[in-house]
């Protein structure tokens, strides 16, 4: 396992534009080593462009990135340090050669490294092996399933044995069994001291890993492991379950108790300032009793992850209503 004082990854006041659409807007972020941080957001909040610019394949336009202890901005620590960095890109085996065979795939990106023969095979081997690929070692890259072309994805990006690897959602169009399987070898990974940069559309994922960073429009609204990033939530989450909940929102929206009302599966998730809860309650029964609606369960619930970064974007919202800002390029 990898140790290290400072931090493995550093930004200070990061900020992106394309021409006049704001991308990324102060962004701070200190990681250590060994650490797995999932960012979340909707599409072209800046995830991808976060990515590249700490990855050094964008030029940083403004603020400072550090990577693996030196300024990513300098072309020669750039070249020094890449080596050590692997990227992953969005989109289901973006990074192969669909008429190369599993091995070549992976013995491609092993002589782009410099990787000795001797290496190259033993590193090959370690890794089929790990991801379960090695039964398909002949097969072309492009009669592979989604999972599958993940996971030689992941194998070409690791055989150099990065320090650092970034994956841009990852895991997007895959079965929840190669899910699983992708997240069983990413802890592997985790446990020989690599630090993973993770964008994911899934909250579960997100929740797995050691940070949590919420984008939103250009600007981190947090970074902290999930049970802090939670606990910032000030206000308190009521669970309705109802025979009618389409019906039962549009009549809760009026509510002036209610700060939000929002759908999710087959119940409702009521969002109220902690002090209005015992109100709260009386004025969703006095308002949906009468019109012949079945309340099943009224209740405080512990607040999930979408719970938070929804409150968190309508702060946001809030706080800079009269401040415009551009969505960036994911």
């Amino acid at each position: 396992m990898i140790t290290q004082v400072e931090p493995v990854v550093r930004l200070s006041k990061v900020g992106l534009r394309y021409g006049k659409t704001v991308a990324l807007d102060g962004i701070d972020l200190d990681i250590p080593a060994g650490r797995m941080v999932g960012f979340i957001g909707p599409d072209g909040v800046g995830k991808s462009s976060l990515f590249s610019l700490v990855a050094g394949d964008r030029a940083v336009q403004a603020g400072h990135i550090e990577v693996l202890g030196g300024d990513i901005a300098d072309a020669n620590h750039r070249v020094s340090v890449c080596p050590r960095i692997a990227y992953m890109p969005q989109g289901l085996g973006k990074n192969l050669y669909f008429t190369l065979s599993v091995y070549d795939n992976i013995d491609f990106f092993g002589r782009l490294f410099g990787q000795g023969p001797e290496e190259r095979k033993r590193r090959i081997a370690t890794l089929v092996e790990a991801t379960g690929l090695a039964p398909f070692v002949d097969r072309p890259a492009g009669k592979l399933s989604g999972g599958m072309k993940q996971k030689l994805g992941l194998s070409c990006a690791l055989i150099h044995t990065p320090r650092v690897l970034f994956l841009d959602e990852p895991t997007n169009g895959v079965d929840p069994v190669s899910r699983r399987d992708f997240w069983q070898l990413l802890y592997l990974f985790l446990k020989e001291g690599v630090t993973i940069f993770l964008s994911t559309a899934y909250l579960d994922e997100a929740e797995r890993c050691n940070r949590i960073g919420l984008l939103h429009e250009g600007r981190l609204l947090a970074c902290d492991t999930p049970a802090r990033v939670k606990a910032q939530l000030t206000e308190t989450i009521l669970e309705l379950r109802c025979d009618r909940s389409y019906e039962a929102r549009e009549r809760l929206k009026p509510l002036p108790l209610l700060r939000d009302v929002v759908l999710t599966g087959d119940r409702l998730h009521l969002v109220v300032d902690a002090a209005d809860v015992a109100a709260a309650e009386r004025a969703v029964r006095d308002r949906l009793e009468p019109a012949g609606l079945i309340i099943q369960r009224l209740a405080p619930r512990p607040p999930s992850l979408e719970d938070l970064f929804i409150a968190m974007v309508r702060g946001h919202r809030s706080a800079h209503a009269e401040t415009p800002h551009g969505a960036g390029h994911d």
